[in-house]
C-alpha cells in the first residue's frame, strides 16, 4: 500500500529542536526525523568555524517530516519560519510528490 506525502525539510539550529518538534506535533503531524547537519549558508559557517568531526560537533540539525498533505507542511513552515528565522538560520523547503511505502505506518 502506498500514500502520497508532502516532505517538509527544516534545517536549523539546534537549539530549537524542541520548540520546532512541538509545532510539528500540535500540527497534527503523526512523525518526524532529526538528524545532525552541517554546512554553510546565508550566515556564513558555524562559529566554530571548522568542520565537525563527529554528531556533537554539529550546532544544526535537519528535520524531515512527512505530511499528508501540503496545507499541513505549508502550515508547519511557516510558523516555524514566523516564530525563528528571523532571529535563528534556518531554511526551509517541500518536496511535493512523494509516494510513501508501506503507508499503513503512515
Amino acid at each position: 500500500m502506498t500514500q502520497q506525502a508532502t516532505k517538509l525539510v527544516i534545517v536549523t539550529e539546534k537549539l530549537l529542536q524542541r520548540k520546532i518538534a512541538k509545532i510539528i506535533d500540535e500540527a497534527g503531524a503523526t512523525g518526524y526525523t532529526v538528524v545532525p547537519a552541517g554546512g554553510k549558508g546565508s550566515r556564513n559557517v558555524p562559529s566554530s568555524g571548522r568542520p565537525a568531526v563527529s554528531s556533537d560537533d554539529f550546532s544544526n540539525i535537519k528535520f524531515e517530516v512527512l505530511t499528508p498533505n501540503r496545507d499541513m507542511a505549508v502550515k508547519i513552515s511557516d510558523e516555524v519560519a514566523a516564530r525563528f528565522f528571523d532571529d535563528y538560520s534556518g531554511i526551509a523547503y517541500l518536496c511535493d510528490v512523494m509516494e510513501v511505502l508501506h503507508a499503513h505506518k503512515f
